[in-house]
């Protein structure tokens, strides 16, 4: 079954797109969508498009819709704020469901701004909480009675390697504490089973396999039976049970509604919705199974024909999510080397070379293609340039 759907997105001619894992290309449908939504909502119906246009209620529409694709029922997900408020969110809510407990667990490999809302909060509450980080493959030994809540990303940015979210939560709940997983490099890249995996919570972005664009809003998932009783930190009048009732305390709102915070950003959801509404039809395993296809492909070619990199992603398909990385020493400079020949990933430091492969976009004569690229950059030097060695502020 293909998923290929490479006409219904922008492609600029001559790109080989390889960091959809890092912001998603544009949905063709979506310039005119937002364009109609400013014109004809903001534009004519001005303050009024909140309740004629629906846009009050665009944060649990779309979060029904990010729901589908990450095996979350409805009304359990609901959209607004940045992924890193939905991660202080989420955790500040475990830390209060386990009283007495002082620890967060969570893994060196996890993406930097999980860890700096961690370390956050612990500082905010200064009541003897504590951050602790292990080692990615030392997160199952880790997992201890004292632990309150174990905070993981499933697909590390880096290398694309893949923790077991199902055997890990049982794990957690095994020792009594709160499963909370990031989902950025999950969302729109593999199968998610939120529900059976019994998770209390998840978060996510969805700019990157979700094709939100730029700042596209975070979303936050809580598990259905808590979700009239989890405390929100981050009391929001939005999650008010009464918002227009402009009480001077806050009353949190019934289940997930009481997880929005402030304002959601009708412009970015409506990019995003016109995205979402291309999953409509995509069977997440035959994605799966494409994307593998697409990486096991590059990670053969790569090897056998530049072997100037050294691959830093689990050899396992079933161990990576749905991104390749290769090390090089001058992996900055020659990931601008082959960004100048058309071919788009990105680096991440020390020396990763970071390679995305989304096949509702991606086939494979563009991975034989953006080989041939990469062999002629690295054969013939011509990342040894000092244009290339400067480093821009986004790398």
């Amino acid at each position: 079954m293909s998923v290929l759907k490479k006409d219904q997105f922008v492609l600029p001619e001559g790109v080989i797109y390889l960091d959809g894992n890092s912001l998603g290309p544009l949905p063709k449908a979506a310039a005119a969508r937002v364009q109609e939504m400013i014109t004809d909502e903001w534009g004519e119906m001005l303050i009024r498009g909140w309740n004629k246009a629906g846009w009050m209620e665009q944060p649990a529409r779309v979060g029904n819709m990010v729901a589908g694709i990450v095996g979350a029922p409805e009304g359990s997900v609901v959209m607004g704020d940045t992924l890193s408020i939905k991660v202080f969110q989420a955790l500040a809510s475990a830390l209060k469901l386990r009283p007495g407990r002082k620890v967060i667990l969570s893994d060196n490999g996890n993406f930097p701004s999980d860890l700096y809302m961690a370390e956050g909060l612990v500082g905010l509450l200064e009541q003897g909480y504590e951050l602790r980080t292990v080692a990615p493959e030392e997160v199952t030994e880790a997992i201890g009675e004292d632990i309150a809540a174990v905070m993981l990303t499933e697909v590390d940015y880096r290398t694309g390697r893949k923790h077991d979210m199902k055997a890990i939560t049982e794990l957690a709940h095994a020792n009594g504490a709160v499963m909370i997983w990031d989902l950025a490099h999950s969302a729109g890249a593999l199968p998610v089973d939120l529900a059976g995996s019994n998770c209390e919570f998840a978060v996510g972005c969805t700019y990157k396999y979700l094709n939100g664009g730029p700042g596209a809003p975070g979303f936050i998932y809580v598990r259905p039976d808590l979700a009239d009783e989890v405390q929100p930190a981050l009391a929001g009048w939005l999650g008010h049970r009464q918002p227009f009732a402009f009480e001077q305390n806050y009353q949190p709102g019934q289940g997930i509604e009481r997880m929005r915070v402030g304002t959601p950003p009708v412009i970015q959801l409506t990019a995003l919705e016109v995205a979402m509404e291309l999953w409509a039809d995509v069977d997440m395993q035959a994605l799966r199974e494409a994307s593998v296809a697409l990486q096991e492909q590059f990670i053969e070619e790569i090897e056998r024909d530049v072997p100037q990199l050294t691959l830093a992603s689990p050899r396992n398909s079933a161990e990576r999510g749905s991104q390749v990385s290769f090390r090089f020493e001058e992996g900055y400079a020659a990931m601008q080397a082959v960004i100048d020949r058309g071919v788009i990933g990105d680096f991440r430091a020390p020396d990763i070379m970071r390679f995305g492969f989304t096949p509702l976009y991606l086939d494979a004569e563009d991975v034989s293609k953006a080989v041939a690229i990469i062999r002629d950059v690295m054969e013939n030097r011509l990342w040894d340039n000092e244009k290339y060695k400067t480093r821009a502020r986004v790398t």
